[in-house]
């Protein structure tokens, strides 16, 4: 088996329109892909859009300067964080 092979043995299928694959057999063609390479290649990133959207957290200036400053100098725990840290050592058992 050759390396171009071995690289590409998964497979997704789709149906869509008439118009749509059109569409997208022009566009691969503008750009001189193949449908596939096309398709592939503008899957992955919108996927790593997605990704990207959906894990990556901004805050506000504001917010992450507070959010730094109570890293930097974090509050004493208090009476619910205490309770919590118990019922941790009580329930989970590391090694």
């Amino acid at each position: 088996m050759s390396q171009t092979n071995a690289l590409h043995r998964e497979r997704i299928n789709l149906r869509l329109s008439k118009a749509v694959k059109r569409q997208i057999e022009h566009a691969a063609s503008v750009e001189g892909k193949t449908v596939s390479a096309f398709i592939v290649s503008s899957a992955q990133q919108s996927a790593e859009k997605t990704i990207q959207k959906h894990e990556t957290l901004a805050l506000a200036r504001n917010d992450a300067m507070r959010f730094f400053d109570a890293l930097a100098d974090p509050p004493p725990p208090n009476d619910r964080l205490d309770a919590a840290l118990k019922d941790h050592a009580r329930r989970v058992v590391s090694r």
